[in-house]
């Protein structure tokens, strides 16, 4: 374990996201670069790495689009001036944490692919299991690959598909049938937005409506941050197809077994969210319930560590009666480019983004509800922050159950080896990070977090993986 004192180190001990997506449609006309970037501020707690945007003009040239991409956040990457530039009325946007594939301007997307029947702009929330079979395929036949993504895969497949197709949503319903693992589209062709669901449904996807503009969004948040109506989820496995006719569904490609992953409602998505008719803060305040049904304890306050444990602490505060406090002051500009204290400063990169007020819990028994640990690190600096700042006891709270095992489907759980669950009893962890009790969230009880709904993957937790994963661990390998 490594306990130097990087902002890294506290970054590295948490789990990401891979990406977000959206799409939008304007049939009126209307510029719509403005509103991507507000729907893409809204989904940046999925990616902070790189985003995009790619627009077109549906009434313009066919194979005319416009984009504009970078590293760093959406606010760093944009300006008034690059939003004026990106004129179109249908576009595509994207941000994005690497899981596999580089970081690097290379592999930001969306990806706009240029062939015979016009364009493609394409963005990609998941993680394909089977893309460096696909990519050898594809480069037998020819294929020149620009980047190390497994998002590249699927818009050169749906590129060949559509020169065997008629339209465009046919050829990404063949496409599917050839992909495997995670994966949540939003494709721009030059006159029709499409959304598509794996058949699994690992990750989220939805459809909103004002006037006569369609959204398509990872989180019907963003369709707040947009004032767009919520209209429906993309289902499982369905293939949406949005033109001036309206919305046109495809279920072709779906199938009885669902495996929603359990743990954007744990952690990923924001708690403002409905993912798949299922309230996010109403997830986090029943995983809250359950640990105070299941972990009791004697103490005098809960706090929350923010962001995603806040609203599991008012749950364990609702079903134990014991008082609900904040304790912790979060900085919320640590972003990707913050600057490393070298080795020799005595400031703790937990410290610089979390800060415990102290009056609140100088002498009292402490109740820590957090998300997860992944190698600890993290989890052992907050317990001694509160100690040190006077809490005479830490019992901590977890509201998801222990990580076991490696996520292929677009989350960056690590290898077995690197997680402290894999190695350690509940007992040694709770040693290791110095609180004096420690409670998990039942794998059992899972599915109570999104009201008795079983079509749920939680195989980070359980190793019941949906599909057969990979032998060997893939994630990170596209670049070799």
């Amino acid at each position: 374990m490594n306990n130097s004192n990087n902002v890294d180190n506290y970054i590295s001990d948490e789990i990401h996201e891979e990406c977000g997506v959206f799409g939008i449609y304007d049939l009126d006309g209307k510029d719509v670069a403005s509103s991507i970037y507000y729907g893409l501020f809204a989904l940046q707690h999925r990616g902070q790495e790189s985003c995009g945007i790619a627009v077109s003009d549906t009434n313009g040239p066919k194979g005319s689009v416009k984009s504009c991409k970078g590293m760093g956040l959406v606010n760093e990457v944009f300006t008034p001036e690059s939003l004026e530039d990106l004129e179109g009325n249908i576009g595509v946007g994207h941000v994005r944490y690497s899981t596999a594939g580089a970081s690097n301007r290379e592999n930001t997307q969306p990806l706009v692919l240029n062939y015979v029947k016009g364009t493609l702009g394409l963005a990609h929330n998941g993680n394909l299991i089977n893309a460096l079979e696909l990519k050898d395929e594809l480069a037998y036949t020819g294929a020149i690959f620009q980047t190390t993504i497994d998002s590249e895969v699927i818009a050169y497949l749906i590129a060949r598909e559509r020169l065997k197709t008629g339209s465009v949503e046919e050829a990404v319903g063949k496409a599917m049938l050839k992909l495997k693992g995670a994966y949540s589209l939003v494709i721009m062709s030059p006159r029709k937005l499409i959304g598509a669901r794996d058949p699994f449904g690992f990750r989220p996807l939805c459809i909103g409506k004002r006037d006569n503009t369609y959204v398509l969004a990872s989180e019907s948040s963003a369709l707040d941050a947009v004032d767009v109506e919520f209209v429906r989820d993309v289902l499982p496995g369905e293939v949406v197809m949005i033109n001036e006719d309206g919305i046109h569904s495809d279920m072709s490609m779906a199938q009885p077994k669902i495996s929603k992953c359990i743990f954007e409602y744990i952690y990923f998505a924001r708690p403002d969210s409905c993912l798949d008719t299922v309230s996010v803060y109403n997830s986090r305040i029943m995983a809250g319930r359950i640990l105070a049904q299941t972990h009791p304890v004697e103490a005098d306050l809960v706090v929350g560590v923010p962001d995603s444990g806040n609203a599991a602490a008012m749950g364990y505060s609702f079903e134990s009666g014991i008082q609900y406090a904040t304790a912790f002051v979060k900085n919320s500009y640590v972003g990707r480019t913050f600057i490393k204290p070298k080795q020799s400063m005595r400031e703790s990169s937990v410290r610089i983004k979390l800060n415990v007020l102290k009056d609140v819990v100088k002498g009292k028994r402490v109740i820590m509800i957090d998300d997860s640990i992944v190698r600890g690190t993290t989890c052992e600096r907050i317990v001694k922050m509160l100690k040190n700042a006077g809490a005479t006891e830490v019992h901590v709270r977890i509201s998801s159950p222990p990580f076991l095992y490696p996520c292929y489907f677009g989350t960056d759980v690590p290898s077995d080896d690197q997680l402290i669950a894999h190695n350690n009893t509940v007992e040694q962890i709770r040693d290791m990070i110095g609180a004096d009790s420690l409670g998990y969230l039942s794998v059992d009880r899972l599915s109570e977090l999104i009201e008795g709904d079983t079509g749920y993957c939680d195989a980070c937790f359980s190793g019941n993986y949906p599909i057969e994963p990979p032998k060997d661990d893939i994630r990170g390998e596209y670049e070799k």
